[in-house]
């Protein structure tokens, strides 16, 4: 059975091309008759994945598997060491703090957990003083991007009076004293248009103790009103840096004032000729990470004084790999690199000669690294597609990593391996792809295999854990991430050959990859799923639109899809640097309207079996993407025989602080409806 969804005669004029679009109506979430079909398509979402008798065995493994202790890199402030740790099942991490490492006794300082019923509460922004004794926190609900900051006194344990709203990817910066932070927000909601609410951000000072009405205005500029600011305070406090930027586009500013003076900001880097990111500073000397003239990044020294282009010292210059980030710790320079999209941790003097490197295992990512510019120590956390977070400190003086949180080891290694091939593309790119599975695979073309992408945004998809993909490989199944252009695997290069366009390279390199996997025996049409979120729902989207023949499955997750309309909502504009206004471009429309996955649904093609997710909460990527793609394909096949099933989670939005009990539901629903279509035995 497929659902009726009523159409309506909506017809635009995009630069002399006429494009309908029926269920423009399922685009405003307050409607009553929207609901209703949400409510409707869920019921035959979940009537579909009730007849999948072997349900309740993947939610029981699926549970085992997530019930580990996880555990985030620590960091030293004051007298205490902090960090997040998840028991197991619950929703949401709670924040601890102790004195010693290696005891048991835990003292417990934010539990999101109990902020709300739902547990959809999450902890989003940190930022103590220099003392240790105040706590500035973010706070999110339902998954929502925008956040409100409180103030937890840490010797007390009590949240002040303090209460600041209308946040969101907001930075907060103590001043050496403790009194007060600077802040960046955008307007109130209330004061201003639904599409002008991502615009206008501003810089405040606030005073500790007194009310968001009465914070000083540091900073805005009207004149350019999708310019946003995140305020950074330099290691000695002299100086408010402000880090630019405008959407996802991989350029920002660095704007600076020298707090001893009574003078204006100055506009250091204003040209947006590419990324600098503030790393550190020796005086007057700041360290920036950059790609002007280094697609793949290097570290230069700014004098302040002699700060135009000519005067940059280049400190680690510009290799084969990408140097992706860079912190200043023990008055050295921690340097990570991209690797053919894995990580690696080396350590330099401050004048760029290269000390050492931190040996870890193959194929990891790092993903957390923590300590100070006078500390003489740092604590990494990394993780494989194999093992989950692993932690260690790293002792400068002895050159050595010691393990950290060493709880019992869940999950064996040795019965399965992580490798990585390159393949070809359309055009004769190599592209690298990894593939995790058992070491005993047989390759008869007979194996369940999900096929992972994201493909944009310069995002670069390095190793994960994923208790989900861990059942999925227990049970027999490859799950293979192919690392597509558009990401940051391989710098500004890589990234920009994926954007604009040029995103239609971006899909050849998923099917490219798909035939790859198929060419060489691991699997076959009928056993081949991918799976993408937000831009990789876009890239699913894309990728069954365009090759409907090629793949056996497809989950479609919190996706763009309405590619002409996308930038209308909450905080699309952001994107418009990847993908292109179609509204305002008339070359810009010519190339996403070949793409478009809503807009390349055909009537009577049979796509394969599709589950798109969304949630009704989500103010990133809006659900009408999710819930016009729906009505479109089931419109467009009718048979009935490859279902194409919308899942609409409540009270959720695009997956930051979703609760465990959520997560697991979801996969069991996602997993399900994979093995069930794929005829997986369990």
């Amino acid at each position: 059975m497929v659902l009726f969804t009523r159409k309506e005669n909506i017809v635009e004029n995009f630069h002399g091309t006429e494009i309908r679009d029926p269920y423009r109506w399922l685009e405003n979430p307050e409607d009553p008759e929207v609901n209703q079909w949400v409510d409707e398509q869920n019921k035959q979402t979940q009537d579909f994945l009730a007849s999948y008798s072997n349900r309740p065995k993947v939610k029981s493994k699926l549970t085992e598997t997530w019930n580990y202790a996880k555990y985030t890199v620590p960091q030293k402030e004051g007298d205490y060491f902090y960090f997040h740790k998840n028991d197991g099942l619950q929703n949401q991490a709670v924040f601890y703090r102790t004195k010693d490492l290696d005891s048991k006794e835990l003292e417990v300082v934010l539990d999101p957990n109990t902020m709300n019923d739902e547990g959809t509460a999450a902890i989003t922004n940190l930022s103590f003083s220099k003392d240790g004794k105040r706590l500035a926190y973010g706070i999110s609900v339902n998954g929502s991007d925008w956040q409100e900051i409180k103030v937890r006194n840490l010797e007390t344990g009590k949240d002040e009076e303090d209460l600041i709203r209308f946040c969101k990817f907001s930075s907060i910066a103590w001043n050496e004293e403790g009194t007060g932070f600077y802040y960046n927000r955008f307007p109130n909601p209330a004061t201003v248009s639904p599409e002008e609410q991502s615009f206008y951000n501003k810089v405040f000072w606030h005073e500790a103790g007194t009310k968001q009405e009465d914070d000083v205005l540091v900073y805005e500029d009207p004149d350019n009103k999708e310019f946003s600011f995140n305020p950074i305070l330099s290691d000695d406090y002299r100086y408010l840096i402000l880090n630019v930027w405008k959407g996802t586009e991989n350029k920002s500013r660095i704007y600076y004032k020298d707090l001893e003076e009574d003078g204006e900001f100055v506009y250091l880097f204003d040209k947006g000729d590419g990324e600098y990111n503030f790393i550190g500073n020796e005086g007057r000397t700041f360290y920036f990470l950059t790609n002007v003239d280094a697609p793949r990044e290097k570290i230069i020294a700014v004098d302040l004084d002699n700060s135009s282009k000519e005067n940059w010292i280049d400190i680690i210059s510009e290799k084969d790999d990408v140097l992706f980030f860079g912190k200043m710790i023990n008055r050295r320079l921690v340097v990570g690199y991209l690797h053919n999209a894995h990580h690696e941790l080396k350590i330099f003097s401050l004048d760029g000669k290269h000390e050492n490197d931190v040996q870890l295992p193959g194929y990891i990512s790092l993903t957390g690294l923590t300590g100070k510019k006078e500390e003489d120590w740092m604590f990494v956390s990394y993780t494989s597609y194999l093992s989950p977070s692993a932690v260690a400190s790293y002792d400068f003086g002895q050159g050595e990593l010691t393990g950290v949180f060493q709880d019992e080891d869940k999950f064996d290694t040795e019965g399965f391996k992580t490798s990585q091939i390159f393949y070809s593309s359309k055009d004769g790119t190599k592209i690298p792809m990894f593939l995790t599975h058992k070491k005993d695979l047989v390759l008869n073309g007979e194996n369940p295999v999900l096929l992972y992408g994201y493909g944009g945004f310069n995002v670069s998809l390095t190793p994960s854990f994923s208790p989900a993909v861990r059942m999925w490989i227990e049970e027999g199944g490859v799950y293979a991430v192919a690392n597509l252009r558009g990401g940051g695997e391989f710098g500004e290069e890589w990234y920009n050959a994926g954007t604009l366009g040029r995103k239609q390279n971006v899909f050849d390199d998923f099917s490219a990859a798909g035939e790859w996997l198929i060419a060489e025996g691991y699997t076959k049409t009928e056993k081949l799923a991918i799976m993408g979120g937000s831009n990789g729902g876009l890239l699913v989207g894309a990728s069954i639109t365009q090759r409907p023949d090629l793949f056996g499955a497809a989950i479609c997750q919190v996706p763009v899809t309405d590619m002409l309309r996308y930038h209308k909502f909450t905080v699309g504009r952001y994107w418009v640097t990847d993908y292109g206004n179609a509204e305002k471009n008339a070359d810009d429309f010519a190339y996403m309207i070949k793409y478009s996955p809503l807009h390349n649904v055909k009537e009577g093609v049979k796509y394969p079996p599709t589950l798109i997710t969304t949630a009704d909460t989500d103010d990133r990527v809006v659900p009408a993407h999710a819930l016009k793609f729906a009505a479109t394909l089931q419109a467009a096949y009718t048979e009935g025989d490859h279902p194409i099933l919308l899942r609409v989670e409540k009270n959720a939005g695009h997956g930051l602080g979703k609760p465990t009990v959520k997560i697991i539901e979801e996969q069991t629903d996602v997993y399900s409806f994979l093995f069930k279509i794929l005829d997986v035995q369990l």
